[in-house]
């Protein structure tokens, strides 16, 4: 359905986009997800015809945008930009009848058709209510749902959208991408700039990542959003792991620096363990972690953010493998944290007197050094974590 060739776009003297290619094919929903800046919107842009493209041609349904006319490109594809701000004081009925016009003259009046995509837009965008205020008395939410009615009852077989949840309330956002996600199952296809990387990997069928103008990945949400793809694109580290919820992908920003000089394996399992996996894994520290059963919530944890896990199956012996696998990670760390209930091949790993520590109360019976946090640890360990925030 749409087919970006070579893409490169200038915008002054600055390069924004550089020899992109990608192919859409006709009832998906596809995600551009990328930092600020990695010309997301400006794609957007090239697809209905309001940038040229400096190189390489943008088609839609095989028609070449730069060569069509606006009207059909009014016909081909519908927009929600990221901007909604209101200039005239329309009413709502009157400001979603304006996606008709491509489908009439200028003189032609509204007939039965234009009158029932309208109401349906209104009724499917949950704005209906507001069919007789003034756009300009809108919220700049309840605004950004009139556009997308507008789009909709453009009727075209495209649908862009840039940032639509970015003003949205957690209801609307989700109403949003569900319609989006029924558009498509019902023929449409659907293209959206969208800065939420847990919403894009939940509505969408495909992924474009972008960064510096060109396109690093695409794909399936998890075949694109993988830990070092998303510190290549954002400069940040993540951890990538499931919604318990939902079973899509969750991505989860770690504030910490960069790989951390200090190795710390942590032995037991349930929310005590992942707990403090993740919080180690937040400051920035190369965390290892097992022996964790698998499926553990531990282990779903640990497979997101740590370093180096070894699991094995719940309600069965430790095989020797297993065990000797998660003692070279202990052998390897700086310290050994005690976190959460302790089996006996766990209880063995523990026993490293000198470097074993306990961020919350030990087992019964085991000599671990008892500590507050994560922080005091890091201390111990003669590391700088970052500072907490000040309180306001």
């Amino acid at each position: 359905m749409i087919d970006f060739e070579a893409v490169s776009v200038e915008l002054g003297d600055t390069s924004v986009l550089e020899d992109v290619s990608l192919r859409i094919p006709e009832g998906t929903f596809v995600a551009l997800v990328g930092p600020n800046g990695a010309g997301k919107t400006t794609l957007l842009r090239t697809c209905n015809g309001l940038v040229s493209p400096a190189t390489g041609a943008v088609r839609v349904d095989g028609r070449h945008v730069m060569s069509a006319s606006p009207r059909e490109i009014g016909r081909l594809v519908a927009t929600v930009p990221q901007e909604t701000a209101a200039v005239f004081d329309f009413d709502v009925s009157a400001f979603v009848a304006m996606g008709r016009t491509p489908h009439r003259s200028r003189f032609e009046t509204a007939d039965d058709a234009d009158r029932t995509a309208v109401e349906s837009a209104l009724e499917r965008t949950d704005t209906a209510r507001f069919a007789d205020r003034s756009v300009t008395e809108l919220s700049g939410g309840e605004r950004q749902r009139v556009v997308f009615a507008r789009a909709l009852a453009q009727e075209t077989p495209v649908l862009l959208l840039d940032e639509p949840t970015a003003s949205l309330d957690i209801n609307h956002q989700r109403r949003t991408l569900a319609l989006a996600r029924e558009l498509v199952a019902a023929g449409k296809t659907v293209v959206a700039a969208i800065h939420d990387l847990d919403l894009a990997a939940r509505f969408c069928d495909r992924i474009a990542l972008l960064s510096g103008g060109t396109v690093l990945a695409d794909g399936p949400p998890d075949a694109v959003l993988t830990a070092d793809r998303i510190e290549s694109a954002f400069g940040v580290r993540t951890a990538v792991g499931t919604n318990p919820a939902t079973g899509s992908l969750s991505v989860t920003p770690l504030s910490g620096e960069h790989a951390g000089e200090h190795r710390v394996h942590v032995v037991g399992h349930g929310t005590g363990a992942a707990r403090t996996i993740g919080r180690l894994a937040e400051l920035g520290v190369r965390v290892s972690a097992g022996v964790v059963p698998a499926g553990d919530v531990a282990a779903v944890t640990a497979e997101a953010v740590a370093r180096e896990v070894v699991t094995a199956p719940p309600f069965e012996p430790v095989s020797d493998d297993r065990f000797a696998a998660a003692a070279d990670l202990v052998r390897r760390a700086d310290a050994v944290v005690v976190a959460g209930t302790l089996g006996a091949p766990n209880r063995r790993l523990a026993d490293v007197p000198e470097r074993t520590f306990a961020l919350r109360d030990a087992p019964d019976g085991h000599s671990s050094r008892p500590l507050a946090t994560e922080r005091e640890l890091l201390d111990v360990l003669g590391r700088s974590a970052p500072a907490e925030p000040t309180a306001r």
